[in-house]
């Protein structure tokens, strides 16, 4: 059966007659389920079954629940769940062209993918395809409370099978899928009948598009395309082809501007330099390129040198509408080429790895409202003209900001916070949430006694299989955190580990370490730092950036291998971090998973 598929609109479309869902990027499939046979069947009619064997087996798991329902055909969207509102397309789709069976078994169980139903076309045998639709959505609903699968879209629950709800509140389900940067919505007629094979306007889908600038780099003469690109630094990067969107005028007078200012032509394509500036409206970025470009207008009040590389990724981040980016050509340091649009963009693209430190903690940041050309200040207190959309909380007279979303991160961002120091506990606990050592050097030149200490330190870690992870500060030393569960140990109890394992240290090379309070008293030891944890101080977070004159660097998590002789703040640029993440990985991922509760209150119990 071939499903019905919606008309693509530029409006939502109001009145009592339609109700929305969010549209989900994924492989649309009918879900055939008798008391024989499951067939998960693609919108060409093709079967899914073998790709995706995870869904195959969720409905084998709960096929006794269906049984009062069958024969049943479910019709919905196969997605890579990430959030309620979004689907990883990407994913979905290599996913998708896996054809060894041991990779698709072991992808299957490792990242599941989810069948969200949103159209019931039979139940118990009987076609509902003349019913209205709001008639089957309301079957589709009775049936997952029958099936106690939930009626909402949840990552947090293990179901494979979803029921995808509607509303008539188009405005707030826009938001908030916006917010989550899904593909858009779809606008359901009510008293719509089912048509399979058929490109409905009864269902009308209303895409998410971003809009941003680029400049036209040339004409394919062969298919009609124009190619256009933005700079990355002096490198101008292919992003992408338009044809759509543009009207036949408009589409002469670019050609002939092409003709008449070309750099180079062959018999299939016309160059030209940057010069001619459009925006484009785009559903996404896919591998670097832009999906489902299309024209939108001529921006004769913008220059090339705007269109770059690290707007065009602001463009895309699902952020609120409030939040409006000022200078991004404000240049930040003396001794490197950083421009507020680069730290804004880092902070958007570091911001799945950093949020989870910043989740839930009172804030204190340091802001640079000049860059490194003034002077900074520190800021706990949240500023009177911040949007609603940031969240506070009241601590001990300070209105804190709680840093839990994207938005809140960038509007800090632009605001030229440049550090983000958070405390050891979470706003709902008094006790803390990790062990954190600070390693403090008496100056970069003693960087290698930081490096010692902490290879010192996982000796003693590894002899009480402790799971640690290692840092740089982003300055001149090093930190070692040690995840643990909430409410599990009191900051007096956490004290008595943490002195310990500083005595140690201390004694066994007192040349080396101390942990001497007074600076004057230190010489050129290094600091051991275990005083720091406690309630009411902070730390500089995973991720962060530091404001120090010398350099853009950054408070990176590291790998324990990587503590060698060799390693350098210096190398921890923000380009570096990025390239990093996106080739190793983050060696903090596994944070969260790791408490240390039971053997660090052994320990404890231990030293007395």
């Amino acid at each position: 059966m071939k499903p019905m598929l919606p008309t693509l609109h530029a409006d939502i479309p109001t009145g009592s007659d339609w109700i929305y869902e969010t549209k989900y990027d994924g492989f649309r499939s009918i879900l055939t389920i008798t008391n024989t046979s499951i067939e998960l069947m693609s919108r060409n009619e093709k079967s899914l079954n073998d790709n995706f064997p995870e869904i195959i087996n969720e409905v084998k798991k709960i096929h006794k629940a269906f049984e009062p329902f069958l024969p049943i055909t479910l019709d919905g969207e196969l997605v890579y769940l990430e959030t309620p509102h979004f689907s990883n397309f990407e994913l979905l789709q290599i996913r998708g062209r896996l054809k060894n069976k041991e990779k698709i078994l072991h992808e299957a169980e490792k990242h599941p993918c989810r069948f969200l139903a949103f159209d019931l076309l039979k139940l118990k045998g009987n076609s509902l395809q003349s019913n209205t639709f709001k008639e089957r959505k309301s079957e589709l609903k009775n049936l997952f409370k029958a099936l106690k699968l939930g009626t909402t879209v949840d990552t947090k629950t293990s179901n494979l099978l979803q029921y995808v709800p509607c509303t008539t509140d188009y405005s707030t389900l826009w938001k908030e899928m916006k917010l989550e940067d899904g593909e858009g919505v779809i606008a359901k007629q009510q008293k719509g009948k089912w048509e399979a094979g058929v490109r409905t306007k009864q269902w009308l889908k209303i895409k998410n598009y971003k809009r941003a600038c680029f400049f036209i780099t040339g004409y394919d003469k062969e298919n009609g395309y124009f190619h256009v690109g933005v700079y990355s630094k002096n490198n101008i990067i292919q992003v992408g082809v338009f044809s759509h969107g543009i009207s036949s005028q408009e589409r002469h007078a670019l050609l002939q501007i092409i003709r008449e200012n070309k750099h180079s032509e062959t018999a299939n394509f016309i160059e030209i330099k940057p010069a001619i500036v459009v925006e484009l409206q785009f559903l996404s970025l896919y591998k670097d390129q832009l999906r489902e470009p299309s024209f939108f207008t001529f921006r004769f009040d913008y220059h090339v040198e705007d269109c770059t590389w690290d707007m065009l990724l602001l463009k895309t981040a699902p952020i609120h509408q409030e939040i409006s980016i000022t200078h991004p050509d404000k240049p930040l340091w003396e001794t490197v080429d950083l421009k507020k649009e680069t730290f804004l963009s880092y902070l958007y693209q570091i911001s799945q790895y950093m949020l989870p430190f910043l989740q839930n903690r009172l804030l204190t940041v340091i802001r640079f409202p000049h860059g490194m050309f003034g002077e900074a200040f520190y800021q706990k207190n949240c500023p009177d003209y911040a949007p609603d959309f940031i969240q506070t909380k009241k601590h001990e007279d300070i209105d804190y900001i709680v840093c839990n979303n994207l938005s809140t991160l960038i509007w800090l961002g632009n605001q030229l916070a440049f550090e983000y120091h958070i405390p050891f506990q979470t706003i709902d606990t008094s006790n803390p949430t990790e062990i954190v050592f600070d390693l403090d050097p008496p100056s970069k030149e003693y960087f290698h006694l930081a490096i010692k200490a902490s290879l010192e330190m996982k000796k003693i870690f590894d002899k009480f299989q402790l799971t640690t992870f290692p840092k740089l500060s982003g300055n001149k030393g090093l930190q070692i955190h040690i995840p643990i569960s909430k409410n599990s140990l009191t900051y007096e109890e956490t004290r008595k580990f943490t002195g310990f394992i500083a005595e140690f240290l201390v004694t066994s090379f007192p040349d080396d370490f101390t942990i001497e309070r007074m600076k004057k008293n230190r010489g050129n030891r290094l600091y051991v730092d275990y005083i720091q944890h406690a309630e009411g101080k902070t730390i500089i977070a995973p991720y962060s950036l530091r404001g120090k004159k010398e350099g853009a660097y950054i408070a990176a998590p590291l790998y324990w291998e990587e503590i060698t002789p060799q390693l350098s703040v210096e190398q921890f640029t923000i380009e570096h971090v990025l390239n990093r993440v996106k080739n190793s990985g983050c060696p903090f991922e596994k944070y969260g998973e790791s408490p240390q509760d039971d053997m660090l209150r052994s320990l404890i119990d231990q030293i007395g």
